[in-house]
């Protein structure tokens, strides 16, 4: 996805993972038919990737360098999914959970790598019926990706905070905003990473592990930020893929001020405190952000009293403020604040499933709606 090529600061590149569901009825797709993956591969070449999960797609973008040029791949990916998939008969849907899928009836994609993955996780890779948004950004030659990583880690859990999209699970309310994360706590090496002092430690460790036989290459780590075994990025990985296409944008912006804060910092001889509490109570607030989205009180670094999301954005918005205006992403604050004062997208799922129940409609058809409003905001492009 990206070299060392460029000046230009903190290029960045997306990937949004999809559910494959049936135009009519919006059910998921167990298996989709051969022609319809071929013709999604003519329309989006490379950057078409099966997933563990044959009713599961994802489609990445270029390499991108702004605002713009963010918007027009995003919306550019979604599109040529969304009217392929409708020749088909089916269409795409964004969010981290589908709400009436049963991850019982799903089969694994045939890439070697994904039946390997089933056969050593068996029912953890069976339930791994979820959707994420991953966004990487390119980190200068020069500087230590991990002393990075350890800079924007306190920020994971606003991340999620804003993208929590997965509140449904088996036809049921999980009583979480983002029961994707709880689910893949499932896997080895996920949740927040441990705190390396720097590259070199990082790659002791990953060298041990394949030593051992642990893992079969790097990218078997997956961490809700990592760095990334085959682009000299960070890779996002902790937030819940998004249905609306302005949360996608927002979440890579803010993600990519704040690798790009932080590289600024390290440049100018700043050191990143290595703080084991600190990492706690990182996982502690990534707790609160999976049970209650954006109405979660999040414990700031170093403080004693939680904060409310929106005073989080905002301190965000002053300790990134030079990067936001660098690259100009200030209308991704501005999104985050929308979000954070309308709910997230989990919490517009859970009330238009009220107001169907409201309305007397059964459970199942409620859930339904729900679906038919997921699928609407995925194509709304």
């Amino acid at each position: 996805m990206i070299t060392h090529t460029s000046h230009l600061p903190a290029r960045f590149g997306i990937e949004e993972e999809f559910f494959l569901c049936r135009a009519d009825d919006h059910a998921i797709v167990r298996k989709p038919s051969k022609k319809f993956l071929r013709e999604c591969r003519n329309a989006l070449g490379s950057l078409l990737s099966a997933e563990l999960l044959q009713s599961q797609i994802e489609a990445r973008t270029a390499i991108l360098d702004s605002p713009d040029a963010a918007l027009e791949a995003v919306t550019a990916s979604r599109g040529k999914l969304g009217r392929t998939a409708r020749t088909h008969g089916l269409c795409i849907l964004s969010a981290g959970t589908h709400p009436l899928a049963q991850w019982r009836e799903q089969i694994a994609s045939d890439a070697l790598r994904y039946r390997r993955l089933f056969e050593d996780f068996q029912i953890v890779a069976q339930r791994n019926l979820l959707c994420g948004l991953h966004v990487h950004v390119e980190i200068a030659a020069q500087l230590d990706r991990i002393h990075v990583m350890n800079g924007v880690m306190p920020w994971l859990p606003m991340f999620l905070s804003l993208t929590a999209s997965s509140p449904y699970w088996g036809r049921r309310d999980t009583g979480l905003m983002s029961y994707r994360q709880s689910a893949y706590d499932e896997w080895p090496r996920t949740g927040i990473p441990r705190l390396f002092s720097d590259e070199t430690e990082y790659r002791r460790y990953i060298e041990r592990m394949l030593a051992v036989e642990a893992i079969a290459d790097e990218s078997f780590i997956w961490w809700a930020i990592r760095p990334s075994a085959k682009y000299p990025t960070l890779e996002l990985r902790i937030a819940d893929a998004c249905p609306d296409i302005r949360d996608v944008l927002c979440i890579a912006h803010l993600y990519r001020a704040a690798v790009h804060q932080q590289s600024l910092r390290l440049q100018r001889g700043a050191t990143i405190q290595h703080d084991p509490v600190e990492r706690l109570i990182i996982e502690e607030n990534r707790w609160r952000a999976k049970r209650l989205g954006t109405k979660a009180h999040l414990i700031p670094a170093g403080g004693s009293k939680p904060i409310e999301l929106i005073r989080v954005i905002e301190s965000f918005a002053v300790e990134c403020a030079e990067a936001i205006d660098e690259l100009g992403v200030q209308q991704a604050v501005e999104r985050a604040r929308t979000i954070a004062r309308e709910g997230c997208s989990a919490e517009r799922q859970r009330q238009r499933y009220a107001a169907a129940r409201e309305r007397g409609i059964a459970h199942h058809q409620a859930l339904a709606e729900v679906v038919e409003e997921l699928v609407h905001r995925t194509q709304l492009v």
